[in-house]
């Protein structure tokens, strides 16, 4: 009995908690500028022909060009780029 109710309580917290982006657009900034101006500026976000189109594909490119720039980034701190990109330039919710 007891297990089921500890079993039902952290199914429910579960269900609750809802992956974040870290919330530091500063660090996301320094961490960009350090690693993705080295291979193109800011340009590519604001064309108008962009190929990000979703909060999700953000995050996808972000993970491809740290594998394509061979770059030692975390995965907090890939978060923390794409938070950064989206709230500077795709506004994405």
């Amino acid at each position: 009995m007891k297990r089921a109710l500890l079993i039902s309580i952290l199914s429910s917290l579960a269900l609750r908690v809802q992956p974040a982006l870290p919330a530091d657009s500063d660090q996301g900034k320094k961490l960009h500028d350090a690693n993705c101006t080295q291979c193109h500026s800011t340009s590519v976000y604001t064309r108008p022909d962009r190929k990000v189109k979703s909060l999700a594909a953000l995050s996808s490119q972000v993970t491809s060009c740290t594998h394509m720039a061979q770059a030692t980034l975390t995965e907090d701190e890939q978060k923390t780029i794409v938070h950064y990109l989206n709230r500077q330039f795709y506004m994405f919710k």
